[in-house]
């Protein structure tokens, strides 16, 4: 009987109920879709800070972007010199257009430490030089491009040389070229974007890390995503995002629950008093307008996590954003969604179950 009220009072009021429902769900629906768009571009970073087997990554320390970080090719020399460091590979970053892609990332490394990247070429060569490029496997696919072929970026032409499978999903949706012609095409001539460091056998890759922060104090070392920031402050605007979308859907899901079950309560001011005249207790009461607002924060839930996942198909479908990120459909992304529905109902119904709670009996029954 408890749950048939609980029912019925919240297909009384059909449209209202319908309204609100949809109001939480499209803010679920928005953490959802951020939560799992954040998730995937930091899978993608995760895996691009170790490529090619590295440790970790030196960058410069409080770039604002990875793409602005400079280190003296000098400095890579030096880290590749000390005993607790087996290899150093400087690699230049060019973010270009390649087709429809305007943000085809073209990396440049020595040709020494190309065979060290963890390529695997599937036809062709890699480049040899500074007129060739090596596609990875996405870029060629995308672009219905081989070994053979040419592009042009920054208004010069470039023969592809192969195609490579690669680990990392940023790579396998760029290409590589010699480290001079990247530093040409970007006017940094001297300067590399960062480098990969593998530590010597027998050495513990945090201490080689801090020891290198220490000896070289405009470098950060970055051995997973959580380090990025140190680099590049895109990752942190990227969680500030994501908290305060969720905050907002909370507060505004809150207000429209709140403002749904208030008019609940008041329209039903003499059903109450007469469920207290009968015998129920307070808390009882309580525990009905709690339970009226969980199950339409549960319904918004489920639909907001169907139009979430929906939205998020809909942007992958931009050949732009798949190009470099792919979906991660991690459990705590989803976890979060349905604690933005269980925090949005308690909050929602705090008030009107105090202010049913408040009413006597005897006032209850004189309301008209």
């Amino acid at each position: 009987m408890f749950r048939a009220i609980v029912l019925k009072n919240l297909v009384r009021q059909r449209v209202r109920t319908s309204l609100t429902a949809l109001g939480i769900a499209i803010g679920i629906a928005t953490v959802l879709a951020l939560g799992v768009i954040t998730s995937g571009l930091k899978a993608s970073l995760g895996e691009f800070v170790t490529a090619g087997g590295a440790d970790f990554m030196v960058a410069q320390k409080g770039a604002s972007d990875l793409s602005f970080s400079a280190v003296p090719e000098e400095t890579v020399a030096a880290l590749a010199r000390r005993d607790d460091v087996a290899r150093a590979d400087g690699f230049e970053l060019k973010i270009t257009t390649l087709g429809s892609n305007p943000y085809f990332i073209l990396y440049g490394f020595e040709a020494d430490a190309l065979g060290a990247q963890g390529l695997e070429l599937r036809e062709g060569e890699l480049p040899a030089a500074a007129d060739e490029i090596a596609l990875g496997v996405d870029a060629a696919a995308s672009n219905a491009l081989a070994a053979g072929d040419t592009v042009v970026f920054e208004h010069r032409t470039f023969r592809v040389s192969g195609v490579y499978e690669v680990a990392d999903t940023l790579r396998r949706s760029g290409g590589v070229a010699l480290l001079a012609t990247v530093q040409e095409l970007g006017n940094r001539p001297g300067v590399v974007t960062a480098a990969y460091v593998t530590v010597a056998p027998g050495e513990d890759p945090v201490a080689v890390a801090e020891a290198i922060e220490r000896d070289l104090p405009t470098l950060a070392a970055i051995a997973d995503v959580d380090d990025y920031g140190e680099v590049d402050q895109g990752v942190r605007i990227m969680d500030a995002v994501n908290l305060a979308i969720s905050l907002l859907a909370v507060g505004i899901g809150a207000i429209g629950v709140m403002n749904t079950m208030i008019m609940s309560v008041f329209e039903r001011t003499r059903e109450i008093g007469i469920l207290r005249a009968v015998g129920w207790r307070g808390s009882r009461i309580v525990r009905m307008v709690l339970l009226e607002s969980l199950a339409l924060c549960g319904i918004a839930a489920v639909v907001g996590i169907a139009l979430g996942l929906l939205a998020t198909r809909a942007v992958l479908a931009i050949p732009t954003v798949s190009s470099f990120l792919v979906p991660s459909y991690a459990p705590e992304v989803f976890i979060r969604a349905l604690a933005v529905g269980v925090v949005v109902a308690l909050i929602g119904a705090a008030y009107p179950a105090v202010r049913a709670v408040r009413l006597s009996p005897m006032e209850a029954l004189r309301h008209e």
